[in-house]
């Protein structure tokens, strides 16, 4: 049966009517001779991951295994490991807490996603929530994705018809406005040896801060705790004895790691939420912030699987048949190691979408000295963050194209370092794999008042800071000590060794998701005169093409001052 949300609300009046009609409220269960032979406890495993973003071919970056870091990944190996998971035990699903697409590498990304979808249809996938890059595309294309069918602009590949998951996509606190119904299905409901497990799913509530807002115009996102207590007496109507929820929201690791399967000291937003879930949750399954962790919070198992598939999570639970009551639960961390024979059939699909987009992924653009990172230093700042802002600067800065003096990157869109070959050569899917959002370049005025506030606004989320990359010729300095609000003084922001003056105009140019107050920076919706530029992409790809070979900038653009800044570094 396909959960789909009429079908949902319907099964779960009909349960209601049956459970209100005629029995005594306190009698007791009718105990089955079947039920009575068989009172062996339910051993079920979750295999969880999350954050795939269309890494079918598998990404650079290692993984701690045994002390030691080894390169992992790659959607053949993580369906191996999972087989090798699912093989040894009778009962298993296979779940992911979201951000299975967007931010995807060329390889899916050309064709829409619609290879991850596959390949995940072929990896045995029972459900997934949905997560904020779902939406990149808007609302309508997610609901393509999650329904079947060619692509509205691009059409179908010719011999090829897109049919969809066989999975199912859950978001139950999205809600198209003025509807009742959810965006997707809130659950799918799992009958494991005859006892009743619900799946649900669910984005985190602040999606809309993550995407670019014409993506989830006409939607409504509802808190994660809520959302999951108005769904219990459906789920109770339906005889269902524990929950797992698949949460694309997650925690920030404070401190080093060495150990992917401990839970060191964890904070965000993921606890709170835990902490407050209803007894009927037993396991939390999260994404969003690529950690990796396996935690108890407020008596749930909360786990994560860092991204990209090089993770998998494998959660064992037993259930007593007769009360339902969770006897016991446990998860360990199974690093995706390419030391294992990759799955046959996975392996092949990936070959052929690589073919497809070969042509394209393959050419080069131009070439570095060196590896140029995205890792950012104690200034907030990473030489590749500088680079996309200089390369932002060049494509708006002619007075016909926007007239910008200063560009801002914020290191969310800055997916992958470069790395180029032997030859120092770097290609289109190297630079796409980087910047894979298609994102068009704004320039618009704001005054140096407003340019302080965005500044200022790097820090209005604790838990997730978001430092701006800047363009040369513009500098500022910040204080670690200082709070939140109060960290940049004024007189230290200078564009090109000109102080700003606080009630001039300037010229600035950012991306369209941070142009109408992405991740938190809601001064820039603020911005006058707007002029809509290239995509970001392309103003990578030209300077790039214009200025090899290239070398990481290294220009003290940022500095900080205080106590605490001197301790970090």
């Amino acid at each position: 049966m396909i959960w789909t949300p009429r079908v949902v609300a319907a099964l779960a009046s009909l349960a209601l009517v049956a459970c209100s009609s005629g029995s005594a409220p306190d009698a007791p269960p009718i105990e089955t001779p079947a039920a009575a032979e068989n009172a062996e406890p339910v051993n079920l495993r979750v295999l969880a991951f999350n954050d795939l973003h269309g890494a079918l071919e598998g990404p650079s970056g290692k993984v701690w295994v045994d002390g030691e870091k080894v390169e992992t990944g790659g959607a053949a190996y993580l369906a191996a490991h999972i087989n090798a998971e699912r093989d040894a035990v009778d009962n298993a699903l296979v779940v992911a807490a979201g951000d299975l697409i967007g931010a995807s590498p060329l390889v899916s990304a050309l064709l829409h996603d619609e290879p991850t979808i596959e390949v995940m249809n072929a990896l045995g996938l029972d459900a997934s929530s949905v997560g904020n890059h779902e939406f990149d595309e808007g609302y309508q294309e997610l609901l393509r994705i999650a329904e079947g069918g060619c692509h509205p602009t691009a059409g179908c590949r010719e011999g090829y018809t897109y049919e969809g998951p066989t999975f199912s996509y859950l978001a139950a606190n999205v809600r198209i406005t003025g509807e009742d119904e959810t965006l997707l299905p809130p659950y799918i409901i799992r009958d494991i040896d005859g006892v009743k497990v619900a799946i649900i799913g669910m984005t985190l509530e602040d999606t809309p801060s993550a995407v670019v807002p014409t993506a989830v115009e006409g939607l409504e996102f509802y808190d994660e705790v809520e959302t999951v207590k108005a769904l219990l007496p459906e789920l109770e109507a339906e005889d269902v004895v524990t929950a797992i929820v698949l949460l694309h929201e997650g925690g920030v690791i404070h401190g080093e790691q060495t150990d992917i399967g401990e839970c060191p000291d964890v904070q965000g937003a993921i606890v709170p939420i835990a902490e407050a879930m209803p007894p009927l949750v037993s396991v939390i399954v999260t994404g969003h912030t690529h950690a990796a962790y396996v935690c108890e919070f407020g008596g749930k198992l909360v786990t994560a699987a860092q991204s990209f598939g090089r993770v998998v999570t494998a959660i064992d639970m037993t259930i007593d048949r007769q009360t339902g009551e969770v006897l016991e639960r446990s998860a360990r961390q199974r690093a995706v190691t390419r030391d294992v024979e990759p799955d046959p059939e996975i392996a092949t699909l990936i070959d052929t979408y690589a073919e497809i987009s070969a042509p394209l992924a393959e050419r080069v653009v131009g070439s570095l000295t060196a590896p140029i990172s995205r890792e950012r230093d104690a200034t907030g700042q990473s030489p590749l963050g500088k680079l996309i802002a200089d390369a932002q600067l060049a494509a708006t800065a002619g007075e016909d194209i926007g007239g910008a003096q200063v560009a801002f990157m914020n290191p969310g869109g800055i997916r992958s370092s470069l790395e180029p070959d032997a030859e120092g050569n770097i290609t289109f899917s190297d630079l796409h794999t980087c910047q894979p959002f298609g994102n068009t370049l704004v320039t618009m005025t704001l005054t140096g008042q407003q340019i302080h506030t965005l500044l200022e606004q790097q820090w209005i989320n604790p838990d997730r800071t978001h430092m701006l990359g800047v363009s040369q010729g513009f500098s500022y300095t910040w204080n670690a000590d200082a709070p939140a609000g109060e960290r940049i003084d004024p007189t230290s922001m200078a564009l090109n060794g000109e102080v700003l003056a606080m009630d001039e105009n300037y010229r600035v140019t950012v991306n369209n998701f941070l142009s109408t107050g992405g991740d938190g920076f809601t001064v820039l919706a603020e911005g006058t005169e707007r002029v809509v530029g290239p995509i970001d992409l392309d103003a990578l790809v030209t300077y790039v093409e214009e200025n090899s070979p290239i070398s990481a900038p290294e220009d003290a653009r940022v500095m900080v001052i205080g106590e605490a800044a001197a301790a970090a570094e």
